[in-house]
């Protein structure tokens, strides 16, 4: 097999495994975390040319379940706040944190059911906030913000 379908191949099976090409997920975290790959592969415990060719679709998969712990840890990251608006404090604060991390990597902890960016932050919503507090919330939000109102709505209703 050429190269050329080896790495097409490779694609197809991150996309199956994964959602979507590895290489996507990766220059996401990139421009996110203003970081280059070199030092994205240093924070996720992967070599930067491991982390190179499975971008590339020259490898299919992350062979270490911790580093791809660690790409979630970090994609979840982008939902706090002070991160998503590129505050430079916080950016570097994720990053440390992940790269400290010792996740440990079992079945129980490794969400095996797709997981919509929604029910992560109605998720979190839930966690910081009673249910009369989202109430009130996305009523005072409702005339000038909408849908973060119905956000916030729904993150009430399914507490």
């Amino acid at each position: 097999m050429d190269d050329h379908k080896i790495v097409q191949r490779n694609i197809a099976l991150q996309r199956e495994w994964y959602g979507e090409p590895l290489g996507d997920r990766v220059r996401r975290l990139v421009v996110a975390f203003d970081v280059s790959q070199a030092y994205l592969a240093e924070v996720l415990g992967i070599s930067a040319p491991m982390l190179s060719q499975v971008m590339s679709g020259r490898r299919a998969k992350i062979g270490n379940p911790v580093v791809l712990a660690r790409m979630i840890m970090l994609e979840r990251k982008c939902l706090i706040p002070e991160v998503a608006a590129g505050h430079k404090a916080a950016l570097v604060a994720a990053l440390e944190d992940v790269k400290d991390s010792r996740p440990m990597v079992g079945r129980d902890n490794i969400p095996v059911a797709a997981v919509t960016d929604d029910q992560l932050v109605l998720a979190a919503l839930r966690e910081i906030a009673e249910d009369e507090d989202l109430g009130e919330a996305a009523k005072r939000l409702d005339d000038e913000f909408p849908a973060i109102a119905d956000l916030l709505r729904r993150a009430g209703l399914q507490g």
